[in-house]
């Protein structure tokens, strides 16, 4: 389908979860959209299909309780009328607190939705160069060679790679619940499958860990920038005897009911779909071969017997400096009219990358009709991520996840830290409720779209 030439609209690059925010939030402000979208045309390392907002990390979006930072976040994007937020929501499995997903649900609703848009035009190809604007461009940690070398030209040296990976799945009947038990920490729920392992037990899982045989990488994959918020599980085990108890395995909060006591250390096992058939391994993203999962993830007690139907892949993410390169609008500075959103942008996690999405259709629906691109608020979790990537000050930049300490200082001092998010959650609603009342009316939501109700399994 052609675009009309005598309307205006804005082109998003990218049907990730910024891309499809975007467009989202650009139809809902009557923009006519032209997302891209290369998949299936050509797919990537670690996706497997053509949908939409295709998870290929956790299934899991965080908590979304507003005592944790997280969830401050989650609830100024339900102010917004996330899309992202939304499908999560009607795609949910069981996960405590967080918010996780069963992806092909979650991934078909959010494909629907936009497909059904009128506002909407979608193209499947590969976009090479860099688009005319006003365009966004969200291709995401994973995007194709082409258009990291068409970003690459524009912003040079400072653009930069770092590397991110995948956890393993197994059936559920292949568990063996008589080494396992279910449970949430300190007792709140039992979402989770627990595999605990005894001082033996795991001294000899971390010491094949971390002498197990890596995956070899392409060339333009050798690079060791690994991101400390999603190493992977056998990077973590080889620093250290202890350092995965003090991390993805540690046993606190969870006493094993047949013993009454707390294991040496524990894997935690997270459900990966509605029918509960699919566990994943919690912070077992990995770069193994495959054949060597499956070896050490046996010497887990209760995956003895494990049927893995998805084994850890790893993958290049790339993401620009973005203090350098782009202003506080997240508009490239070499390209006027031109916006990063996503993971690209030196953001962290899936809702930050959401955020940001959101973030540049506003700007971009400013940009097009004349107006000036709103400016956030430092107190919420959405303006302290745009603070973050225009801090000049740090010499190493490096994508961050929202935490408490990028919001603003409170006024006083409240040394719990579930209190102190509650303090920011206060602050951050009331200044969000303001941001939204003052926008022009032309970026306010004028537009009421339904989230697509047919069937996603």
């Amino acid at each position: 389908m052609k675009m009309d030439p005598d309307r205006q609209y804005v082109t998003v690059v990218g049907a990730g979860l910024a891309g499809c925010e975007a467009a989202w939030q650009i139809a809902r402000r009557g923009v006519r959209v032209h997302l891209v979208e290369m998949r299936p045309e050509k797919s990537t390392p670690a996706h497997r299909t053509g949908g939409f907002a295709e998870l290929v990390c956790s299934n899991s979006l965080g908590a979304e309780v507003v005592t944790s930072p997280g969830g401050i976040l989650k609830a100024e994007l339900d102010a917004l009328g996330s899309l992202i937020l939304a499908c999560a929501r009607e795609s949910r499995v069981p996960a405590g607190r967080a918010l996780a997903v069963d992806r092909d649900s979650f991934s078909c609703r959010v494909t629907r939705t936009l497909t059904e848009d009128p506002l909407v035009t979608i193209e499947r190809r590969e976009v090479t160069s860099l688009p005319s604007g006003p365009a966004i461009i969200a291709t995401g940690p994973l995007t194709s060679d082409a258009m990291a070398a068409a970003l690459s030209g524009l912003v040079g040296n400072d653009f930069l790679a770092f590397f991110d990976a995948v956890s393993p799945v197994v059936t559920a009947g292949s568990i063996d619940m008589s080494r396992a038990f279910r449970g949430s920490r300190y007792g709140k729920g039992d979402d989770y499958i627990n595999c605990p392992m005894s001082r033996y037990e795991y001294e000899a899982f971390q010491k094949e860990l971390s002498l197990a045989e890596c995956a070899p990488r392409h060339d333009f994959e050798k690079d060791d920038r690994y991101f400390e918020g999603c190493l992977p599980v056998e990077v973590i085990a080889s620093r250290g005897t202890d350092t995965l108890r003090f991390g993805p395995l540690r046993p606190v909060g969870l006493e094993d009911p047949a013993t009454g006591e707390r294991a040496w250390a524990v894997v935690q096992l997270r459900q990966e779909n509605s029918e509960g058939t699919l566990f994943n391994l919690v912070g077992f993203q990995t770069n193994l071969k495959w054949p060597e999962q499956e070896r050490v993830f046996r010497m887990i007690p209760a995956l003895r017997d494990a049927e893995f139907v998805r084994f850890g892949v790893m993958h290049r993410n790339i993401y620009v400096n973005a203090p350098k390169v782009l202003d506080p609008f997240l508009r490239l500075n070499a390209g006027g009219n031109l916006f990063l959103a996503g993971q690209i942008t030196g953001v962290e996690g899936y809702m930050e990358s959401t955020a940001m999405g959101a973030v540049t259709a506003l700007n971009a629906v400013a940009l097009l009709h004349g107006l000036d691109m709103p400016v956030w608020p430092r107190e919420t979790a959405i303006g302290s991520l745009l603070s973050h990537l225009s801090d000049q000050q740090p010499r190493s930049f490096q994508p961050m996840n929202v935490n408490l300490g990028l919001f603003p200082a409170l006024s006083e001092r409240i040394r719990k830290k579930t209190e102190r998010c509650e303090m920011h959650a206060r602050r951050s609603a009331e200044a969000m409720k303001i941001f939204l009342d003052n926008l022009p009316p032309l970026l306010k939501n004028i537009q009421t779209k339904q989230i697509s109700s047919e069937n996603c399994g």
